[in-house]
Protein backbone atom coordinates (compact mmCIF):
# COMPACT_ATOMS: atom_id res chain seq x y z
CA UNK A 1 0.00 0.00 0.00
CA UNK A 2 1.45 3.05 -0.92
CA UNK A 3 1.24 5.44 2.22
CA UNK A 4 2.69 8.89 0.79
CA UNK A 5 3.40 10.57 -2.00
CA UNK A 6 5.26 13.90 -1.85
CA UNK A 7 7.54 16.35 -2.63
CA UNK A 8 10.59 18.68 -1.24
CA UNK A 9 12.07 21.18 -3.52
CA UNK A 10 12.58 18.60 -6.46
CA UNK A 11 13.12 15.27 -5.18
CA UNK A 12 9.69 13.16 -5.24
CA UNK A 13 9.39 10.62 -2.68
CA UNK A 14 7.00 7.26 -1.74
CA UNK A 15 6.71 5.81 1.10
CA UNK A 16 5.05 2.36 1.15
CA UNK A 17 3.75 -0.21 3.85
CA UNK A 18 6.50 -3.01 2.81
CA UNK A 19 9.72 -3.63 1.39
CA UNK A 20 8.44 -5.54 -1.80
CA UNK A 21 5.92 -2.89 -2.69
CA UNK A 22 8.87 -0.83 -2.57
CA UNK A 23 11.22 -2.37 -4.36
CA UNK A 24 8.22 -3.38 -7.31
CA UNK A 25 7.75 0.01 -7.73
CA UNK A 26 11.05 1.32 -8.05
CA UNK A 27 11.93 -1.76 -10.39
CA UNK A 28 8.83 -0.22 -12.65
CA UNK A 29 9.66 3.40 -12.71
CA UNK A 30 12.91 2.43 -13.82
CA UNK A 31 11.69 0.06 -16.36
CA UNK A 32 9.75 2.26 -17.82
CA UNK A 33 12.35 5.05 -17.92
CA UNK A 34 14.99 2.53 -19.37
CA UNK A 35 12.22 1.58 -22.14
CA UNK A 36 11.45 5.56 -23.07
CA UNK A 37 14.99 6.32 -23.23
CA UNK A 38 15.49 3.27 -25.99
CA UNK A 39 13.52 5.23 -28.17
CA UNK A 40 15.04 8.22 -27.91
CA UNK A 41 18.70 6.47 -28.03
CA UNK A 42 20.31 3.61 -29.36
CA UNK A 43 21.98 2.93 -26.00
CA UNK A 44 21.77 3.33 -22.60
CA UNK A 45 24.25 3.99 -19.83
CA UNK A 46 23.14 3.18 -16.71
CA UNK A 47 25.38 3.47 -12.85
CA UNK A 48 24.17 0.74 -10.15
CA UNK A 49 24.46 0.82 -6.50
CA UNK A 50 25.71 -2.79 -4.73
CA UNK A 51 23.92 -3.57 -1.38
CA UNK A 52 21.18 -5.75 0.15
CA UNK A 53 18.85 -2.38 -0.23
CA UNK A 54 18.89 -3.07 -3.68
CA UNK A 55 17.92 -6.31 -4.01
CA UNK A 56 14.15 -6.12 -4.65
CA UNK A 57 15.05 -3.56 -7.34
CA UNK A 58 17.73 -5.80 -9.80
CA UNK A 59 15.28 -8.83 -9.19
CA UNK A 60 12.52 -6.82 -10.63
CA UNK A 61 14.78 -5.38 -13.50
CA UNK A 62 16.29 -8.80 -14.38
CA UNK A 63 12.66 -10.25 -14.38
CA UNK A 64 11.81 -7.81 -16.86
CA UNK A 65 11.42 -9.39 -20.53
CA UNK A 66 10.92 -6.02 -22.42
CA UNK A 67 14.01 -4.35 -22.01
CA UNK A 68 16.96 -4.69 -24.58
CA UNK A 69 19.51 -4.93 -22.18
CA UNK A 70 21.74 -5.62 -25.63
CA UNK A 71 21.43 -1.55 -25.49
CA UNK A 72 22.62 -1.16 -22.41
CA UNK A 73 25.95 -0.11 -20.92
CA UNK A 74 26.19 -0.69 -17.18
CA UNK A 75 28.61 0.67 -14.75
CA UNK A 76 29.09 0.33 -10.64
CA UNK A 77 29.27 2.80 -7.95
CA UNK A 78 31.88 1.83 -5.83
CA UNK A 79 34.09 -1.15 -4.88
CA UNK A 80 36.62 -1.60 -1.65
CA UNK A 81 40.07 -1.12 -2.66
CA UNK A 82 42.02 -4.67 -2.51
CA UNK A 83 39.32 -6.77 -3.41
CA UNK A 84 39.16 -8.66 -7.10
CA UNK A 85 36.12 -9.00 -8.39
CA UNK A 86 35.32 -12.70 -7.58
CA UNK A 87 35.64 -11.92 -4.09
CA UNK A 88 32.37 -13.09 -2.07
CA UNK A 89 32.39 -9.80 -1.09
CA UNK A 90 32.68 -7.23 -3.56
CA UNK A 91 30.28 -5.23 -5.16
CA UNK A 92 31.42 -6.05 -8.50
CA UNK A 93 30.57 -9.68 -7.37
CA UNK A 94 26.90 -9.10 -6.47
CA UNK A 95 25.76 -7.30 -9.55
CA UNK A 96 27.44 -9.61 -11.41
CA UNK A 97 25.14 -12.46 -9.58
CA UNK A 98 22.10 -9.72 -8.95
CA UNK A 99 21.38 -8.61 -12.25
CA UNK A 100 24.73 -8.65 -14.90
CA UNK A 101 25.13 -12.05 -15.46
CA UNK A 102 21.33 -12.64 -15.58
CA UNK A 103 20.77 -10.16 -18.61
CA UNK A 104 22.59 -9.99 -21.77
CA UNK A 105 24.36 -6.30 -21.46
CA UNK A 106 25.67 -4.35 -24.18
CA UNK A 107 28.75 -3.83 -21.56
CA UNK A 108 28.83 -4.36 -17.70
CA UNK A 109 31.99 -2.14 -17.00
CA UNK A 110 33.45 -2.82 -13.64
CA UNK A 111 35.98 -1.18 -11.07
CA UNK A 112 38.81 -3.30 -10.26
CA UNK A 113 39.45 -2.98 -6.80
CA UNK A 114 42.40 -5.05 -6.85
CA UNK A 115 43.88 -2.90 -9.27
CA UNK A 116 47.76 -2.44 -8.64
CA UNK A 117 47.50 1.20 -8.77
CA UNK A 118 44.05 2.53 -7.51
CA UNK A 119 44.53 6.15 -8.90
CA UNK A 120 45.13 4.83 -12.54
CA UNK A 121 42.21 2.99 -11.78
CA UNK A 122 40.35 5.54 -10.95
CA UNK A 123 41.59 7.37 -14.43
CA UNK A 124 40.42 4.82 -16.32
CA UNK A 125 37.02 4.97 -14.70
CA UNK A 126 36.63 8.35 -14.92
CA UNK A 127 37.17 7.71 -18.65
CA UNK A 128 34.35 4.97 -19.44
CA UNK A 129 32.17 7.89 -18.10
CA UNK A 130 33.34 10.29 -19.47
CA UNK A 131 32.70 8.52 -22.65
CA UNK A 132 29.58 6.91 -21.77
CA UNK A 133 27.92 9.57 -19.73
CA UNK A 134 25.23 8.04 -17.72
CA UNK A 135 21.46 8.38 -18.15
CA UNK A 136 20.33 6.89 -15.24
CA UNK A 137 21.75 5.92 -11.66
CA UNK A 138 19.80 3.29 -9.25
CA UNK A 139 21.13 4.75 -5.72
CA UNK A 140 20.67 3.96 -2.18
CA UNK A 141 21.60 5.79 0.74
CA UNK A 142 23.96 4.77 3.75
CA UNK A 143 23.11 4.90 7.20
CA UNK A 144 25.19 7.82 7.39
CA UNK A 145 23.53 9.61 4.64
CA UNK A 146 26.21 8.70 1.80
CA UNK A 147 25.43 7.65 -1.44
CA UNK A 148 28.24 5.72 -2.87
CA UNK A 149 31.04 5.99 -0.60
CA UNK A 150 30.89 9.69 0.00
CA UNK A 151 30.41 9.63 3.61
CA UNK A 152 29.74 12.83 5.26
CA UNK A 153 33.63 14.12 5.93
CA UNK A 154 34.59 13.25 2.15
CA UNK A 155 31.71 14.27 0.04
CA UNK A 156 32.20 17.21 -1.93
CA UNK A 157 29.19 18.54 -3.93
CA UNK A 158 31.49 20.36 -6.27
CA UNK A 159 34.35 17.96 -6.57
CA UNK A 160 36.26 18.10 -9.55
CA UNK A 161 36.83 14.17 -9.79
CA UNK A 162 34.36 11.89 -10.99
CA UNK A 163 36.04 8.76 -9.48
CA UNK A 164 38.55 8.81 -5.85
CA UNK A 165 39.54 6.79 -3.63
CA UNK A 166 38.62 7.53 -0.22
CA UNK A 167 38.50 5.97 3.49
CA UNK A 168 35.70 4.49 4.99
CA UNK A 169 34.00 5.91 8.29
CA UNK A 170 33.30 3.45 10.91
CA UNK A 171 29.62 3.85 10.45
CA UNK A 172 29.57 3.19 6.80
CA UNK A 173 32.28 -0.34 8.21
CA UNK A 174 29.28 -0.80 10.49
CA UNK A 175 26.76 -0.52 7.99
CA UNK A 176 28.47 -3.54 6.26
CA UNK A 177 28.37 -5.48 8.80
CA UNK A 178 24.44 -5.01 9.35
CA UNK A 179 23.56 -5.95 5.90
CA UNK A 180 25.15 -9.33 6.68
CA UNK A 181 27.90 -8.64 3.74
CA UNK A 182 30.69 -8.90 6.40
CA UNK A 183 30.64 -10.79 10.03
CA UNK A 184 32.51 -8.68 11.94
CA UNK A 185 34.08 -4.96 11.51
CA UNK A 186 37.73 -6.40 11.07
CA UNK A 187 36.62 -7.89 7.80
CA UNK A 188 35.44 -4.63 6.74
CA UNK A 189 37.95 -2.94 4.10
CA UNK A 190 39.16 0.81 5.00
CA UNK A 191 39.45 2.13 1.51
CA UNK A 192 37.27 1.92 -1.55
CA UNK A 193 36.95 3.27 -4.64
CA UNK A 194 33.86 5.51 -5.36
CA UNK A 195 32.01 7.64 -7.95
CA UNK A 196 31.88 11.53 -6.84
CA UNK A 197 28.53 13.13 -6.04
CA UNK A 198 28.38 15.09 -8.93
CA UNK A 199 29.59 11.72 -10.94
CA UNK A 200 26.11 10.56 -9.68
CA UNK A 201 24.04 13.82 -10.11
CA UNK A 202 24.83 14.63 -13.75
CA UNK A 203 22.18 11.95 -15.19
CA UNK A 204 19.28 13.09 -15.76
CA UNK A 205 17.34 10.54 -14.01
CA UNK A 206 18.03 9.47 -10.23
CA UNK A 207 15.92 6.36 -8.56
CA UNK A 208 16.88 6.40 -5.01
CA UNK A 209 15.96 3.35 -3.23
CA UNK A 210 16.21 2.87 0.89
CA UNK A 211 14.46 0.05 3.06
CA UNK A 212 14.71 -0.28 6.27
CA UNK A 213 14.88 1.12 10.09
CA UNK A 214 18.14 1.44 9.97
CA UNK A 215 17.74 4.22 7.35
CA UNK A 216 14.75 6.09 9.09
CA UNK A 217 17.69 8.67 10.39
CA UNK A 218 19.23 9.24 7.29
CA UNK A 219 16.09 9.20 4.98
CA UNK A 220 14.67 12.00 7.49
CA UNK A 221 17.67 14.23 7.33
CA UNK A 222 18.19 13.96 3.61
CA UNK A 223 14.77 14.74 3.02
CA UNK A 224 14.19 17.13 6.06
CA UNK A 225 17.29 18.26 6.71
CA UNK A 226 19.67 21.23 5.55
CA UNK A 227 21.33 20.20 1.87
CA UNK A 228 24.38 19.92 3.02
CA UNK A 229 27.67 17.27 3.08
CA UNK A 230 26.51 16.69 6.57
CA UNK A 231 24.11 14.09 4.83
CA UNK A 232 25.33 14.02 1.24
CA UNK A 233 21.75 12.40 0.02
CA UNK A 234 20.26 15.46 0.53
CA UNK A 235 21.77 16.69 -2.53
CA UNK A 236 19.06 14.52 -4.39
CA UNK A 237 16.89 17.59 -3.29
CA UNK A 238 18.70 19.82 -6.13
CA UNK A 239 18.54 16.98 -8.67
CA UNK A 240 15.62 17.16 -11.62
CA UNK A 241 13.80 13.65 -11.80
CA UNK A 242 14.91 12.37 -8.75
CA UNK A 243 12.82 9.99 -6.82
CA UNK A 244 13.27 8.33 -3.57
CA UNK A 245 11.50 5.29 -2.49
CA UNK A 246 11.15 4.15 1.13
CA UNK A 247 9.29 1.74 3.14
CA UNK A 248 7.29 2.01 5.83
CA UNK A 249 10.32 1.89 8.70
CA UNK A 250 13.12 3.77 6.49
CA UNK A 251 9.84 6.55 5.17
CA UNK A 252 8.29 6.56 8.92
CA UNK A 253 9.34 10.31 9.80
CA UNK A 254 7.73 10.89 6.41
CA UNK A 255 4.45 9.80 6.90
Amino acid sequence: MLLKQSKKERLLYYVFSTRAEMGAKAAEDIAERILLLLKEKKEVNMIFAAAPSQNEVLSGLAANREIAWNRVNAFHMDEYIGLSQNHPQSFAKFLNNALFDKVNLHSANLIHGDAKDPAAECRRYETLLKNYPADIVCLGIGENGHIAFNDPWVADFEDSSLVKTVPLDEICRRQQVHDGCFASLGQVPKTAVTLTVPALTAAPYLFCTVPSKTKRAAVNAAVNGEISVDCPASVLRRCQNAVLYCDGESGQDLL
